[in-house]
């Protein structure tokens, strides 16, 4: 089974409200290596006319962005109560 095969098993109840937030563009632009977008399995982080686009309502809630991030420039939490990921099978 491959990745995007994985992910369609994945529900996910959205809140209007966004648990990922980039705190500088600023900071995101002098990053060189840009690891959000390749290290997020959901392609959360996307760049687009110079400003890195967050698409929270695919997060996978495994909080790999905070990691990578070498400015720690992402907030991250956990969705509010009854929002967010649910997975079909484990």
């Amino acid at each position: 089974m491959n990745i995007e095969e994985k992910l369609f098993l994945v529900r996910y109840n959205t809140d209007a409200e966004s648990h990922l937030k980039i705190i500088s563009q600023e900071v995101c632009k002098k990053c060189e290596d840009k690891p959000c977008t390749y290290i997020c399995p959901a392609q959360v982080y996307r760049w687009s006319c110079d400003i890195l686009t967050v698409s929270y309502e695919g997060c996978l809630e495994c909080g790999s962005c905070r990691f990578c991030c070498p400015f720690e420039n992402i907030s991250w939490k956990y969705p509010r109560g009854g929002f967010g990921v649910s997975y079909k099978f484990g």
